[in-house]
């Protein structure tokens, strides 16, 4: 697998579902209520349920898993911050954009960004890779 250039981008959307809120939940028990009471939620600054944050960062995993730098790599580290809420229901779409590849190792440095469907920045920062090769 060739090394990414400076300025490639790679683009994954999903639509977050209720289901998905409950399979994470059920995997990590990340059961806040603010992703399970409506009640609760409604008397927040978001006014309703919102997703869990690692559906969020879960896309860019992919994202950088199979589709850019791609199979094989793994995050080294992650700097990103969360900007606004995801709701049941909303479209988002995580981007990456290469801006830094080491010299002498698989190592890429990524500028991360998620946005929901209504144009919002949901998440923000950069995020360093390693791509093993196969043997």
């Amino acid at each position: 697998m060739a090394m990414p250039q400076v300025g490639q981008r790679a683009a994954r959307s999903m639509k977050v579902t209720a289901e998905q809120v409950e399979q994470y939940a059920d995997i990590t028990g990340d059961r806040n209520p603010l992703h399970f009471d409506a009640e609760f939620a409604a008397r927040s600054k978001f006014g309703r349920l919102v997703v869990q944050g690692g559906l969020t960062t879960g896309l860019l995993h992919a994202l950088v898993a199979m589709d850019l730098p791609g199979p094989g790599t793994v995050f080294l580290s992650q700097n990103w911050k969360f900007t606004a809420p995801v709701f049941i229901g909303d479209t988002i779409t995580a981007v990456g954009q290469v801006v830094r590849v080491h010299a002498t190792k698989p190592v890429t440095q990524l500028e991360v960004r998620v946005t929901r469907d209504d144009g919002s920045v949901v998440l923000e920062g950069e995020a360093w890779c390693y791509t093993m090769a196969a043997d």
